[in-house]
């Protein structure tokens, strides 16, 4: 088979609600659920391109329409996180605020916190006195006061998955 006979990547290029049953599915971290811009490999094998507008987070269980009008539902992956549980509200509070003040991507459930996995952070809920665990488990953390969170994350020493980047807020 030569190159011009390879197949090209199914394009992933839209959202849909349609009911119509996915004829496949692709397992992504959350970093890779807010990119713009990704090549994937779904469950059949096939490969596939990820081409959505800037500043869209696919969800677990979003499903994306292809340009040959196949549709592909979106798996969020098990990924390390930590998870920090408390009955105190307050507590819950004051540990949201201060991830959020460094700009921290958090999932925020009704008596705990879930965060990527980074042991400064981890030290930091300790700190605060709550107890985080190591899991692993898909991650949806909120997606940002203006609705455009995504993260940024990149290299093998990269930090935590951001709602978007450091600045200053004078």
């Amino acid at each position: 088979m030569s190159d011009r006979d390879t197949p090209l990547p199914l394009r992933l290029e839209s959202f849909t609600q349609d009911e119509s049953p996915p004829s496949d599915e692709v397992c992504l971290t959350y970093e890779q659920r807010t990119r713009s811009r990704l090549a994937v490999r779904l469950q059949s094998g096939r490969e596939a391109l990820i081409l959505l507008p800037r500043g869209k987070v696919v969800r677990g269980g979003d499903c994306l329409r292809a340009h040959d009008g196949s549709v592909v539902r979106v798996v969020a992956a098990a990924e390390p996180l930590l998870e920090a549980r408390v009955q105190d509200p307050t507590l819950l509070a004051r540990a949201a605020y201060h991830l959020g003040n460094r700009h921290v991507a958090v999932e925020v459930r009704a008596h705990s916190l879930r965060i990527a996995h980074d042991p400064v952070l981890g030290a930091l809920l300790a700190q605060l006195g709550l107890t985080p665990v190591g899991i692993e488990e898909p991650f949806e953390p909120e997606s940002g006061a203006y609705g455009h969170g995504h993260a940024h994350v990149a290299g093998a020493h990269a930090r935590p998955p951001l709602i978007h980047e450091y600045h200053s807020h004078e």
